[in-house]
């Protein structure tokens, strides 16, 4: 199970200061080695995670899961959008929601891929994630995400 962390309300001047963020925030939290903020940062500029959604874009930046010490998700909504490269494109969109992967395991990286792909494809959640209550986005990511059918958590 992955720890969650969530930051609302931050500022990057480009997708480089988020991800520089990723990078220091999460080795201060303890969930990734060392090697991780530069994994990060050149995982993303050999394959862009940027991904338009139907109004909405989000990007989903991770890196091998060697780079990782413990699962968690770094779930941040910055106060404006910040541009990252497509994946499927050379352009870049504004991201309003940056979803940080942080897994260990190579399957449950695809797993939890998959789960965000699809639970992202509703229309509904983005909406409910962008417009939750700062206190609330946690809880509001843990149930339209992380919450199986079956009303465990991946």
């Amino acid at each position: 199970m992955s720890q969650l962390f969530v930051r609302t309300g931050i500022h990057f001047a480009s997708r480089q200061q988020a991800l520089e963020h990723i990078g220091e925030e999460m080795q201060r939290q303890g969930v990734v080695h060392e090697s991780y903020p530069l994994a990060l940062l050149e995982r993303e500029a050999a394959f862009p995670t940027g991904i338009a959604l139907e109004r909405h874009a989000v990007a989903i930046p991770h890196c091998e899961a060697i780079h990782a010490k413990s699962p968690a998700i770094y779930l941040i909504r910055p106060d404006t959008p910040v541009m990252f490269q497509q994946a499927d494109d050379d352009a870049e969109i504004p991201v309003s929601l940056i979803i940080a992967l942080i897994v260990e395991n190579p399957t449950a990286q695809l797993q939890l891929l998959r789960r965000l792909f699809g639970a992202l494809q509703a229309p509904d959640t983005i909406e409910a994630l962008l417009s939750a209550p700062d206190a609330g986005l946690a809880s509001c990511f843990e149930h339209k995400v992380l919450t199986a059918e079956n009303g465990a958590r991946v």
